[in-house]
């Protein structure tokens, strides 16, 4: 898998964007009652999935670097990988969501879209690809039972 922007970085330059729309954009601020609860439970869940991704893997003594998937020595299947293939980047798209509820502008959905535009295309994809050459049939069957993202 040829180098790419790791997946925080990618989830900052996207918040960045955001807080830029919200700060400039004239139209589009919401606000509604429980936002500040939603905001809290969206970073609180997000935290869960991190935590609990992480534990598969350490777990299973295996990398969790998205960006050498090749150097993986087992596939994580078990726990949080049972309803999503990619928890870890669902936390991050849960933190942009949260961070549009703070920002409060409407049209930072878009951008949160465009996250996820941009994960499936640049970063899924090929780590797919990837893992798919290592793990063969039993990957393939694993991406029939569980969703990308969830």
């Amino acid at each position: 898998m040829q180098l790419r922007i790791p997946p925080p970085v990618v989830a900052l330059i996207f918040g960045i964007a955001m807080y830029l729309l919200a700060r400039f954009l004239p139209f589009g601020h919401f606000d509604f009652f429980g936002r500040i609860y939603s905001i809290y439970g969206l970073t609180a869940l997000a935290i869960l999935l991190v935590v609990a991704a992480k534990w598969q893997f350490r777990k299973l003594n295996t990398t969790s670097n998205p960006l050498t998937p090749s150097k993986a020595t087992s596939l994580v299947t078990a726990g949080i990988y049972n309803y999503s293939r990619n928890p870890m980047y669902l936390a991050l798209l849960l933190i942009l969501l949260a961070w549009g509820l703070w920002l409060g502008n409407a049209f930072n959905i878009l951008l949160a879209a465009g996250f996820v535009g941009y994960m499936n295309k640049f970063q899924i994809v090929p780590e797919e690809t990837a893992l798919f050459s290592k793990f063969g049939k039993s990957y393939h069957q694993y991406c029939i039972l569980v969703r990308r993202w969830f």
